[in-house]
């Protein structure tokens, strides 16, 4: 492993668990904001690369809530990582830009709320 793999784990791993999520909230929106780039560009195959990796990160989100701890927030949040997921879908297939920045949006709102506890 050379020396900058090094530092990016460590730099990972010792990140608050809402510092985390912080950083997967900005990879999705990043990957999303491509994907609409991509979409202008006409690179389909791009797009759904992007695509791809912003519902990876979503459903990552999902598979982490803590639902017996996280009550009813934890429930509202997998409710909502399952809709950006299916919407992302509808995106990805419709070739729509329009529902990929709904979602980005939502997810904007939503990583406000986690810089604010980080």
């Amino acid at each position: 492993m050379d020396a900058v793999a090094t530092y990016q784990e460590n730099s990972v791993s010792t990140q608050s668990r809402s510092r985390i999520v912080v950083l997967l909230y900005e990879g999705a929106i990043k990957f999303m904001k491509q994907a609409v780039l991509a979409l202008e560009q006409q690179d389909h195959e791009a797009k759904g690369r992007y695509i791809i990796r912003a519902q990876d990160i979503i459903n990552e989100l999902n598979a982490v809530l803590n639902m017996e701890v996280g009550g009813e927030i934890a429930q509202n949040l997998r409710s909502l990582y399952s809709f950006m997921d299916t919407y992302l879908s509808k995106a990805n297939t419709e070739r729509d830009a329009e529902m990929l920045n709904d979602v980005i949006n939502i997810m904007e709102e939503l990583n406000k709320g986690w810089k604010a506890i980080a």
